[in-house]
């Protein structure tokens, strides 16, 4: 519900400073005072269209400012989207803004947080509805109808299973979707994939082999020098001439004088210990010489497998990955792709099938929700045709017309054809209306006349309102080309209306008027060579001289007159009273 309206520099507004409450809120006054200026002060801060020429004369910029109070009914859906943006400041008021800038764009704020016009927009479609001249009429857009529809056919309970499984469709198509083009991308590839894995599965890799394999062909490309290293060390170590005794008979003689010490001074025995164990390591490293040399191969056949084998590792790691470890890595994951591209087909089918199983299902939930929706649809243009009457608008009537788009994807229709569906079944509905007898039906879009709009959209938002969440509409002029005998119609049904909604309505009828729960009067004056737009807020008998005023000029006949007339609108509201603001 809108709570306070401040209007800074906007047109002829120096500045207004509007509080509303709920029920019906009227506004009056002479044409050109400013009454459509509030409207467009409104139409702006919901992220309407913005010119510098909107900014009063004199000033670099104009400033709407609109606080609201959010409703129950659309309030988590609000507040999704501010969480979404972390514009949060409190869960039951939120203020929106619009500054226009003389040397630059509009400036949008939520909260007081700069935003983008377009979520604005979207924040602003919860709150308010505008019904007037303009295009700004939310039931003249087709894709709003069939929500309509369903709220007041309360479709709930066809509507939810059917929605469960249009989305396990989705989801099942979705995987069928990825699964055949897999299937295509690996069959394009399954003569690579498997000429992959026969190569590398043919050269039997070992896990480390290539470390072994370099270690042999080290040493079978260096045998002779290897052989040369041992034989001198062995020479060293154990062959001895008259001139030069071998290392192993010199640490003997050094065990021997060790062991003839340590029999003389026992305090030096371990140094012959120590000479004993050099002595026994020299010759087990003797033997260790002895025993490599007799590993050591001089084969150059050998030394040329080796060879080759490193060169094939080499290739197949430069192919399918930097180590033995990953091209076996690759080889599994390959013959992997290729199993699955072997029973793709058979997951294919049964997709496939639960495909068809889930169409037939979803067929004969749209076709079970398309006839409830049909059966409601007569229901409620029927109502909308009994408002319309009472509207001056006596044999207009009201067809809700039903079709589908074709769609080989879609489901199987009772005619053999295919329909296409949605998350809200199979049906494309459109409000069409024939507003004289003889014209034919036409899209509410199409109608001509200000009024016939007005009055169209107060009819359906009358049957609807129980079913429209937007907790703030607003009408601008709907008696245009109805007298004053249906102006207490339409003020009757605006109040009623407005147990369910806080209306606004922009008014130049004094029955209209008089169902006011706040009578707002809207004047411009002259002030120091300026024009100025007021807004005074009417009660007692400031209320009876605006309607006199409005009937003919204030005249002690006119204000009888007005208080007649308001004394009528209280006497309609007490008998309409049973329907109680929700």
């Amino acid at each position: 519900m809108l709570l306070e309206l401040r209007i800074d520099n906007f047109a002829i507004v120096d500045h207004l400073d509007i509080r509303f409450g709920p029920g019906l809120v009227t506004f009056t006054g002479e044409t050109g005072a400013g009454k459509s200026i509030i409207l467009d002060a409104i139409m702006a801060v919901m992220g309407g269209r913005t010119e510098t020429v909107l900014i009063r004369a004199g000033f670099d910029r104009a400033l709407v400012e609109a606080t609201f109070k959010l409703p129950e009914s659309s309030r988590q859906g609000i507040l999704d989207v501010l969480m979404g943006e972390d514009l949060v400041e409190d869960e039951n008021y939120l203020t929106l803004s619009r500054e226009i800038r003389r040397e630059g764009r509009s400036v949008a704020r939520i909260n007081g947080h700069s935003v983008n016009v377009a979520l604005l927009r979207e924040i602003g479609s919860f709150l308010v509805d505008i019904h007037g001249q303009s295009e700004h009429l939310s039931l003249l857009n087709v894709n709003n109808h069939l929500g309509l529809l369903d709220r007041f056919a309360k479709s709930e309970a066809l509507l939810e299973p059917y929605q469960q499984t249009y989305r396990k469709l989705v989801n099942l198509r979705g995987e069928l979707h990825q699964l055949k083009k897999s299937e295509e991308e690996t069959s394009r590839q399954s003569e690579l994939l498997n000429f992959q894995v026969a190569e590398i599965r043919s050269a039997r890799l070992v896990s480390g082999e290539e470390k072994q394999l370099l270690v042999e062909r080290d040493r079978l490309a260096n045998a002779g020098s290897l052989a040369e290293f041992v034989q001198q060390s062995l020479a060293l170590l154990e062959e001895s001439t008259p001139e030069t005794p071998s290392i192993s008979e010199m640490i003997g003689q050094v065990v021997h004088s060790l062991n003839s010490l340590s029999k003389i001074d026992s305090s030096q025995y371990d140094l012959a210990g120590q000479a004993g164990s050099i002595a026994e390591n020299l010759s087990e490293l003797a033997l260790s010489l002895r025993d490599y040399l007799d590993t050591i191969e001089f084969n150059p056949r050998r030394l040329e497998q080796v060879e080759e084998r490193i060169n094939l590792l080499h290739n197949l790691m430069r192919k399918y990955g930097g180590s033995v470890e990953a091209v076996l890595k690759f080889e599994k994951q390959t013959a992997l792709r290729l199993d699955n591209l072997v029973h793709a087909g058979e997951q294919i089918a049964e997709l496939e099938k639960a495909e068809k199983e889930l169409l037939l299902l979803i067929g004969d939930q749209g076709s079970a929700l398309s006839q409830y929706r049909k059966q409601a649809a007569a229901t409620l243009c029927s109502q909308i045709e009994l408002q319309l009457n009472d509207l001056n608008m006596s044999g207009a009537q009201i067809l809700v017309k039903f079709g589908f788009h074709p769609s080989s994807f879609g489901v199987l229709m009772e005619d053999g054809k295919q329909a296409a569906f949605d998350e809200t079944g199979i049906d494309q509905i459109e409000f069409l209306i024939a507003p004289n007898p003889g014209e034919g039906f036409k899209p509410l879009v199409k109608i001509a006349s200000g009024g016939e709009t007005s009055r169209l959209m107060l009819a359906l938002k009358h049957v609807l309102a129980r079913a429209d969440f937007i907790p703030t509409l607003i009408f601008d002029e709907i008696d245009q080309g109805i007298g004053g005998r249906v102006g207490f119609v339409v003020g009757e049904k605006l109040w009623q209306l407005a147990r369910q909604h806080q209306v606004l309505c922009v008014t130049h009828l004094p029955q209209l008027a008089a169902f006011g729960e706040q009578h707002y009067k809207v004047s411009k004056q002259v002030d120091d060579g300026r024009t100025i737009t007021s807004v005074e807020e009417l009660s007692g008998s400031n209320q009876q001289e605006e309607l006199a005023q409005m009937i003919g000029g204030v005249s002690e006949a006119n204000l009888q007159a007005a208080r007649d007339t308001l004394d009528q609108a209280r006497k309609r509201m007490v008998q309409s009273s049973g329907s109680t603001r929700e």
